[in-house]
């Protein structure tokens, strides 16, 4: 029955309640203001239903209208809709015929007066800090001599390239590992979490680095990740956070085991100076020789007291005697621990010069490179099949390739 059929019938005749709610349906439904609508209220009766859906009615000082948001529309949602909450809700204004009620199908919404992604930062991080998972108890101490460092960031962005001129700056005896990882955008999140998979089961690297430079609240929200936070927590290697600019700060920040204000300042956490700790030891060693030499000058002058007081000719003879001994052996003493000293220090030298020849990075830079496939880094060509994509890393960056013959001894 169409709406002018019963605007036709007369006044006085009797509707069926099917019929009432049919009409006033197919009168709202055919409102094109109703169609499309936005709502500004606050959320209360919120239920979330098994199958999904989000049922919730919206009010204001005086009225209130029912809501319901299908599982489609809401799994779409950035935060979670709390009761109490204050939205904008876009829908359109529907009537349930069977109940005789009409309400809103709600196909977005967003919080009034605050960003849906900032409401879903605090949301999770309020859920995530009840949990545990920023105490301090938690947090691992960074090894304070590292001897290798893993990296998952972008590997074409400054971050990565600030971190590893710093750590070959401050400690080349470490070695620099790379996982090369997408920090923005779909497919970042899942990368970042297999960055941490890699060397928290390989064993690799003594601590891990992640993250990448500034950006907004968009570009850095894969690093506000739940999937992510936990599994940093689950992680066994230390975890340094360095994720955009000082003043940006994301959950990966406050679940890791250290935060840094940016990329360059997560690689000065990460390993020492080279520089302080010659300066150390030339000060421990300076300090042990000055001990030595206090202790044996303190047994002299004792000795001197005890022959003053002796008038045995004898006594004094053989004091003088032992003074020349005590003397020569003082002299001796020195003069080792003056070798002792040159001797740890061009030892220490020696090491950092052995190590410095070891980087992977100084044999990339005498024209050599590291060619890589999908099944790891290429030692035969047996490693490598016709067709196969490879990417070989230079001492400046990277390049891609394909195989179009191979030929072996």
């Amino acid at each position: 029955m169409d709406i002018s059929s019963l605007r036709e019938r007369p006044e006085r005749e009797v509707l069926t309640v099917s019929e009432l709610n049919g009409y006033l349906k197919r009168l709202i439904d055919g409102d094109r203001f109703l169609r499309a609508v936005s709502v500004r209220g606050e959320i209360s009766n919120l239920k979330q239903h098994t199958s999904g859906h989000v049922y919730f009615s919206i009010k204001d000082e005086t009225s209130v209208i029912r809501a319901v948001m299908f599982r489609g529309k809401a799994s779409a949602l950035k935060f979670l809709p709390e009761n109490g909450m204050k939205v904008i809700a876009f829908g359109t204004v529907t009537v349930y015929e069977i109940g005789g009620q009409y309400q809103i199908t709600v196909s977005s919404m967003q919080p009034d007066g605050i960003g849906a992604l900032y409401t879903a930062y605090n949301q999770l991080k309020e859920r995530l800090e009840a949990e545990g998972l920023f105490d301090e108890l938690h947090k691992k101490p960074l090894p304070r001599l590292p001897e290798s460092i893993g990296v998952i960031t972008s590997p074409t962005g400054a971050a990565v390239r600030d971190i590893i001129n710093v750590i070959t700056r401050r400690f080349k005896a470490a070695k620099i590992y790379i996982y090369p990882a997408l920090v923005q955008g779909e497919g970042a999140e899942a990368t970042l979490i297999s960055g941490i998979d890699y060397f928290d089961k390989s064993k690799l690297v003594d601590t891990v680095i992640i993250g990448r430079g500034g950006g907004s609240i968009e570009d850095l929200w894969a690093f506000n990740s739940e999937r992510l936070a936990r599994r940093i927590y689950e992680a066994e290697v230390p975890v340094i956070s360095a994720v955009g600019h000082e003043t940006d700060f994301t959950i990966c920040d406050f679940v890791s085991d250290l935060r840094a204000p940016t990329p360059s300042a997560a690689a000065e956490l990460a390993v020492p100076d080279s520089d302080e700790l010659l300066m150390r030891l030339d000060d421990m060693l300076r300090r042990a020789g000055t001990s030595l030499i206090n202790r044996i000058e303190r047994l002299r002058e004792r000795l001197l007291r005890y022959s003053e007081k002796t008038s045995a000719n004898s006594i004094t003879a053989e004091l003088t005697a032992k003074r020349e001994e005590l003397s020569q052996a003082f002299d001796g003493i020195k003069r080792a621990l003056d070798s002792l000293i040159n001797m740890k220090k061009n030892s220490f030298a020696l090491t950092v010069g052995r190590l410095e020849a070891m980087n992977p990075l100084n044999v990339l830079s005498r024209g050599y490179s590291v060619v890589e496939s999908d099944r790891g880094v290429l030692k035969s060509v047996l490693d490598i099949e016709v067709g196969d994509t490879v990417n070989i890393r230079l001492s400046d960056g990277r390049i891609s390739g394909r195989i179009f013959s191979k030929n072996g001894e």
